[in-house]
């Protein structure tokens, strides 16, 4: 029988200070997640201001976090790769080029929703 990790309100305390690490780890290293949260702290007010019902304040502001998620899996991804090799290798450059089209199509999500939310 393995020894069992910690459990109720411990579990849920420990993985909020992991992500609080992670996402602390994102902000200090990666420009890209800088520039992304300082426009969500700008637009996320704005999408509260703009929207006009409850279902367009979520999609404007709801836009902006999986901008925010994203990056932050692309942050990780690129972490693992630069962990495994200093070299290049074609297949590390995929994954990390992968990681960068979703982000951009993230911010593209961003852009048709607000435009779509706001002026038709």
């Amino acid at each position: 029988m393995s020894a069992q990790g910690p459990q109720g309100i411990e579990r849920v305390i420990k993985a909020t200070l992991y992500s609080m690490k992670g996402i602390r780890f994102a902000f200090t290293s990666e420009a890209a997640f800088r520039q992304e949260l300082a426009l969500s702290v700008i637009l996320f007010p704005l999408g509260l201001w703009l929207g006009k019902t409850g279902v367009e304040k979520a999609l404007l502001c709801g836009v902006l976090l999986i901008v925010l998620i994203v990056e932050l899996l692309n942050t990780g991804i690129e972490v693992v790769v630069d962990r495994f090799g200093g070299e290049h290798h074609t297949l590390s450059g995929h994954a990390k080029d992968v990681g960068s089209a979703a982000v951009f199509f993230a911010l593209i999500n961003v852009l048709v929703v607000w435009l779509l939310v706001l002026f038709f």
